[in-house]
């Protein structure tokens, strides 16, 4: 049994960025639908491995049946740990497509979409303790405003999140549809979509610690990858961007590298080649790419 999964986004282009060896060893860090691990898979050699993680207990049922290939049920925040325990030290490549997948905006249940009433969780690991159901009524009003704020560049967190605090005095607030009943005041109709999705990026960044676990994904990076292994990622909003923008420019996410006496500072990666956006042609087919950039790196 397999899940259903949409295309992979920028599939070519981040495959092709990662400039496959053919026996080489590399990491698709974000498996979901495995759309880009059995490209990377096709351009592969016998003596070739690849290695896949993903949280998410959907995406075992889509594991590919090759001896070249590793699925690992982990989050990618452990990626130089399980790699190690597998005896894979360093590696040529590591491709990410970050954020959800079709897959989990498509099954009600997982209440990832605002399109439809599902109880509030939004966990990506669907053993996590913390779901939007805990964020939405065990949140004090100040976390609650910060997460807003923080994750979801709401001008009217503060507003927002009082509104939720004196709603939950009369009684918990279980499914997507009591949330956005409770905000409705908030809600412009021109511009309800566009702050609904705001509101929910938000809670679902907190609930799966996604600004975290990618800090620490990225600071693992230079480690993991041999001299001249490359980065392929895919974010979709400027959250992530901008981190992976300063962390391959600099080495790391505020300030700047220190400079030797000549002016000059050492970083472990340079960037390989410009920001890539999807063609009009792949958006049509598939809108989850209206938001994706793609960055290259490599290791110096």
């Amino acid at each position: 049994m397999t899940m259903e999964y949409h295309n992979p986004v920028l599939l070519k282009e981040s495959v092709d960025g990662l400039n496959i060896k053919p026996d080489g060893v590399y990491v698709d860090v974000t498996f979901g639908g495995g759309g880009h691990s059995k490209e990377i898979l096709s351009q592969l050699g016998p003596n070739g491995k690849l290695f896949a993680f993903d949280q998410d207990k959907d995406a075992l049922l889509n594991t590919i049946d090759d001896d070249r290939f590793t699925l690992i049920n982990e989050n990618f925040r452990f990626v130089r740990r399980f790699l190690r325990f597998y005896g894979a030290k360093e590696v040529d490549g590591v491709l990410a497509d970050f954020g959800v997948s079709s897959h989990q905006f498509d099954v009600a249940e997982r209440g990832f979409s605002t399109r439809f009433e599902a109880d509030l969780d939004m966990r990506m690991n669907q053993d996590d303790a913390v779901s939007a159901y805990h964020v939405v009524n065990e949140y004090d009003e100040e976390q609650i405003r910060q997460v807003l704020f923080q994750y979801g560049e709401l001008r009217q967190a503060p507003a927002m999140a009082k509104e939720i605090v004196e709603e939950r005095k009369n009684g918990e607030i279980k499914t997507s549809q009591q949330l956005k009943t409770v905000l409705k005041q908030f809600l412009n109709h021109k511009k309800e979509n566009k702050v609904l999705a705001q509101i929910y990026q938000a809670i679902r960044i907190e609930v799966n610690q996604e600004i975290e676990a990618l800090k620490e994904f990225l600071l693992q990076t230079p480690e993991i990858l041999v001299k001249g292994g490359r980065l392929s990622l895919i974010s979709y909003h400027s959250l992530e961007d901008r981190l992976v923008k300063r962390f391959i420019r600099n080495g790391m996410f505020e300030g700047e590298p220190e400079r030797d006496v000549f002016g000059n500072y050492e970083v472990p990666l340079k960037k390989a080649g410009n920001l890539i956006v999807p063609a009009r042609e792949e958006i049509a087919i598939n809108n989850r790419a209206r938001s994706a950039k793609l960055r290259i790196a490599e290791k110096l």
